[in-house]
């Protein structure tokens, strides 16, 4: 099929570099090493040409994924702008090359590999974070490839008022953002968007709240709710950003709980568990497998 500049790269993700595989030969090496050129190229080419609108909500890339992150649940990108994603069970962690469909490493948490219900990811002041559905944030420096990382265990103590899914990290406030999927407690925050504000170093001061009433959030799309699953932060912005896989929504507010918009996720996705926004404006949205392989999709963003 011959590719246009603009055209979306749908291929499946490479394992490793360009550098020979063991049992792999110079020619193989050579090869991969050819396509993961080409596939930078085709999405360079696509952000270089112009916005007119007309393509919003098309892939600009695609890459396929499969093996552990066949579940895949959060994203979040370093200061340097590399992409780290991880998996639904394990504390186990990877670095994807968004812009070529390549995973360049992976490591794990302990000696012996963690689990637990993990549903987010994000760096903060060059530390990790993983978010567990009860509210336990598991704390740690980033690994080399196939390093097993120390880790330090924070308990929220916020289970009890919200099953989590999605964690992000606000520098204006030194805060990590905890998106609330479902609310446990009675009474009003049962119809609202909450997000809690965890201020760090890890529990220092009691968490303040985000609250905006469901109604004003869902306006007329016809959601008979909302169950974020994942959040981050627009760099230009700082407007945070979610989505929900179950009402397969997108949606923008200010950091003082004003909404931008919300609107429907591109149809093409299926079950979108994680999100992240670049420095460059690309918009980075994971899917879970399921009537379709796992995969991340680049779009524009905004």
């Amino acid at each position: 099929m011959k590719r246009t500049p603009a055209a979306a790269a749908f291929v499946a993700i490479l394992l490793g570099g360009t550098a020979c595989r063991p049992g792999q030969s110079q020619a193989t090496a050579r090869a991969d090493g050819a396509e993961l050129a080409r596939r930078e190229a085709s999405l360079a080419g696509a952000l270089a040409q112009p916005d007119s609108g007309a393509t919003r909500g098309t892939a600009i890339a695609k890459w396929v994924l499969g093996g552990y992150l066949s579940e895949i649940s959060g994203l979040a990108l370093t200061a340097d702008g590399r992409l780290l994603a991880h998996g639904d069970e394990l504390g186990r962690i990877f670095e994807l090359d968004y812009r070529r469909g390549v995973v360049v490493k992976q490591f794990t948490l302990g000696a012996q590999l963690v689990r637990g219900d993990f549903e987010g990811i994000t760096v903060a002041n060059d530390v990790l974070f993983l978010l567990a559905s009860n509210g336990k944030l598991y704390e740690f420096q980033e690994g080399s490839n196939g390093e097993q990382v120390e880790y330090t265990v924070h308990d929220t103590r916020l289970g009890h008022e919200c099953e989590f899914e999605g964690v992000a990290f606000d520098p204006t406030l030194n805060a990590l953002l905890l998106a609330c999927k479902n609310v446990r407690t009675k009474g009003p925050l049962r119809d609202s968007l909450v997000i809690y504000r965890w201020k760090l170093p890890s529990g220092s001061g009691r968490p303040s709240r985000l609250t905006m009433p469901l109604a004003r959030v869902i306006g007329s799309n016809g959601w008979t709710g909302l169950h974020p699953s994942d959040i981050t932060i627009d760099p230009v912005s700082g407007n945070y950003v979610l989505v929900a896989a179950e009402e397969k929504a997108l949606i923008e507010i200010t950091r003082a709980g004003e909404l931008v918009f919300a609107r429907p996720l591109p149809a093409s996705l299926v079950h979108t568990e994680g999100v992240a926004i670049t420095a460059d404006s690309i918009l980075i949205l994971s899917d879970e497998a399921g009537r379709r392989p796992a995969a991340i999709s680049l779009y524009r963003w905004p």
